[in-house]
């Protein structure tokens, strides 16, 4: 999420993030396998292209004077995740500074990014095309989160439907048809702003992000939320994406798996 002040430059944070990279890089692609650099391969006159995406991230990260915001630790929780599923479907709430790493790591799956502000989407995506970006109109603010949580509690946010569909104030509804639509894997709630009052707050995106996963057809879905240091990102992630469904938690960053409730019974609880 772009809208703190960017952190100085971190060299040390940046190895980290080239060495995960390389990692990911070296376990999951078959492309850069060990086998991909034996004896035999190296005497063949074939040479293996990095993909686009990650040479433009290398290169990225390299010469930038801004770090993502997220650290080495937060980061390993998506990692992992990463490593197992994808490529995959990611949803991620907030276009920011690391967009072009959690796209590189999902090479070959659909990596979309929902904004609250039109300029950055079209700063941000003039310098990086290949990046997915739309933006989304939140209408809270953060000074109305207990209210907001008050009205969560209530039966109409407790039912699991097509947040296009549900009563509940906390559901976005603006949003471009196909994200309703599609099956995401991985969920990453680090936006919109929220670090005052007059800010929109994730209220309604920790909420939405746990519909969608509910709402899947079947399997499961991991969502991540970001600051959870912060009142309204630890009180409502912890509500409504459910403290049962809760799996790890890193310093900022709390992951939750949340399955299907598409074929549970009728009596299946929002929460376990």
């Amino acid at each position: 999420m772009k809208g703190k002040q960017p952190k100085p430059l971190n060299g040390k944070l940046i190895l980290s993030c080239f060495f995960l990279l390389f990692l990911f890089l070296l376990i999951k692609r078959p492309a850069f396998s060990y086998s991909s650099f034996s004896l035999t391969s190296s005497l063949s006159n074939e040479c293996t292209k990095i993909p686009s995406s990650l040479s433009n991230a290398l290169v990225h990260y390299a010469l930038s004077k801004i770090t993502p915001q997220q650290t080495v630790q937060e980061i390993s929780v998506s990692l992992k995740v990463l490593q197992k599923k994808s490529p995959c479907n990611i949803l991620v709430f907030g276009l920011g500074y690391d967009s072009i790493m959690w796209t590189s790591l999902n090479h070959g799956g659909r990596t979309v990014f929902l904004e609250e502000e039109e300029n950055w989407i079209r700063s941000v995506t003039e310098e990086h095309p290949y990046l997915e970006s739309y933006h989304v109109v939140y209408d809270t603010k953060r000074s109305e989160a207990k209210q907001l949580h008050q009205i969560g509690m209530q039966k109409q946010c407790k039912q699991v439907s097509d947040p296009r569909h549900s009563k509940c104030q906390l559901a976005l509804k603006g949003m471009p048809s196909f994200v309703y639509e599609t099956q995401w894997d991985l969920i990453m709630v680090d936006a919109p702003t929220g670090y005052n009052d007059t800010l929109p707050g994730r209220m309604s995106a920790i909420y939405t992000a746990g519909l969608l996963a509910r709402n899947r057809l079947d399997g499961e879905t991991d969502v991540f939320v970001h600051d959870i240091n912060r009142e309204v990102e630890d009180r409502f992630s912890m509500s409504f994406l459910c403290k049962g469904y809760m799996v790890e938690e890193k310093e900022r960053m709390r992951r939750f798996n949340i399955p299907s409730h598409n074929n549970a019974s009728l009596g299946t609880p929002f929460c376990p």
